[in-house]
């Protein structure tokens, strides 16, 4: 297991609990409207149609429900810093598992009620300093929550991106979870305090080794807004294509994170 550290940021369980079932409700409520055509479009996610993907995304909400089902470890072993490194061994499980799903239930309204219905009753059992089995290991539900939080804001851009004319909005606290979880991530696998990461309204993070600034404008600037970084941190996007749009500002000589992203697949 990977070794103890600090983490770089508290997050408020209580918002989060509160987050998770409101991005998962903006979900239910688009993915409702979808056309039998809709649903077979395609995604940017290999041979994952829509419906897969929505499938998928009840299936990551349904998750925490079926972990506080199975007895509760005797410790937490995995911090939410651990995530974007300890889901890669499962691609392949969980891409199944979506399909299957998606194949196994064509009513998908009916699919993201039950879901919905169950996040809900299983939230308001479930109290806090709550331990949970995870796929990785056990885990603290409550920092759980916030990788939850993690796939369904990842996934609700997916669906945006799929299909034309979609605009599903986000929770705001979802989102900023999100892009801070994802730039604590960047922080913690590359320590220092040479570059400053600034994906405003939500986070400032600095990392990268070298002469670390005191005062003013640091040397080395990466700036961009969220979805922009969301998409760079988990592979939709790549660095150069980015920085050709205009989509981030980088300057400084060490302010190339393209060796550095995506933090997740």
């Amino acid at each position: 297991m990977p070794p103890a550290r600090k983490r770089p940021r508290t997050y408020d369980p209580a918002k989060t609990r509160k987050a998770v079932p409101a991005q998962f409700e903006n979900v239910r409520a688009a993915v409702g409207t979808l056309t039998p055509e809709q649903l077979a479009l395609p995604t940017r996610l290999g041979e994952w149609t829509v419906r897969d993907l929505a499938a998928h995304i009840t299936m990551a909400v349904e998750s925490v429900s079926r972990a506080l089902e199975r007895p509760e470890p005797a410790k937490a072993e995995l911090d939410p810093l651990d995530y974007a490194s300890a889901t890669g061994a499962y691609a392949g499980a969980i891409a199944e598992g979506s399909r299957t799903l998606a194949e196994a239930n064509p009513d998908v309204t009916a699919l993201y009620a039950r879901v919905g219905q169950r996040i809900a009753d299983a939230l308001a059992a479930a109290g806090p300093g709550r331990v949970i089995d995870t796929r990785a290991g056990g885990m603290l539900l409550d920092d759980y929550l916030l990788t939850r939080a993690i796939e369904l804001v990842v996934h609700t851009d997916d669906l945006n991106a799929a299909v034309p004319g979609l605009d599903i909005p986000y929770d705001r606290h979802a989102l900023a979870t999100c892009v801070r979880l994802l730039a604590d991530t960047l922080a913690t696998r590359a320590p220092g305090g040479s570059t400053e990461v600034r994906i405003p309204p939500y986070a400032v993070v600095q990392c990268v080794e070298g002469p670390r600034h005191t005062r003013g404008t640091p040397p080395n600037v990466v700036e961009t807004d969220p979805l922009t970084w969301i998409r760079l941190a988990t592979g939709r996007l790549d660095w150069a294509t980015a920085l050709d749009e205009a989509k981030v500002s980088a300057s400084g000589e060490r302010a190339d994170l393209s060796k550095l992203l995506p933090l997740m697949g």
